[in-house]
């Protein structure tokens, strides 16, 4: 456990945290509301748990059950749900695009099984996120865009992807491997992100001439 130095002098600040606290907690409950609300637009069995992450703050868990009953599983994180709430129109749409996808494997797909050790990860990393990630890539972008692993003195090991024909401005996005990983074990596809990432550098290049 962390040891904490206690402040024994007295505080207004103390308030003021209590009513932010209050105030996040308000805003966490509204957002697991709205999007429970959202699937059950789609889905008649819908149940949602939001887990509080170390790293990426609250993450939403929602699982459904189709007409066969069998359960899917996905995850999303809190800022992309606000964003979602309030610049889509249709973001019930949007949540339940995810379980049509995870719903084309027949029997349910629940998360994942988080990696246990360092070499678990390394090659889960290895063997399933890298290569799902080039595939993505070169299947989108066959002969326009390169993809591969680089290093970010920030954030580490990073999926890089871009377009060496593009030699003003932008032409790469890169995306920590930690990232991607935690995508993977929301039931996401981390290739989304990246595609996403190439769609936008195309769209900016041509903004720009």
């Amino acid at each position: 456990m962390t040891k904490e130095t206690i402040n024994e002098e007295p505080t207004n600040n103390g308030n003021e945290d209590t009513a932010a606290a209050a105030k996040f907690t308000e805003l966490v409950d509204a957002v697991h509301h709205n999007a429970l609300v959202a699937l059950r637009t789609y889905y008649d069995d819908v149940q949602g748990q939001v887990l509080n992450h170390e790293v990426y703050g609250p993450i939403f868990i929602y699982q459904v059950k189709d007409a066969a009953e069998d359960s899917y599983v996905c995850g999303f994180f809190m800022r992309e749900l606000i964003e979602m709430f309030q610049t889509n129109d249709k973001p019930d749409q949007w949540m339940a695009s995810f379980f049509v996808e995870l719903m084309k494997t027949k029997g349910g797909k629940l998360l994942p099984k988080s990696p246990e050790s360092e070499d678990e990860a390394k090659a889960l990393i290895d063997e399933v996120l890298i290569p799902q990630c080039l595939a993505a890539v070169h299947e989108e972008f066959p002969d326009t865009a390169h993809a591969g692993l680089g290093w970010n003195e920030e954030h580490g090991p990073v999926f890089e992807a871009g377009f060496p024909a593009i030699v003003e401005g932008n032409n790469t996005c890169a995306f920590p491997i930690h990232i991607l990983m935690m995508q993977m074990l929301l039931n996401r596809d981390p290739a989304d992100l990246i595609l996403q990432g190439l769609y936008h550098i195309q769209e900016g290049h041509e903004l720009n001439g």
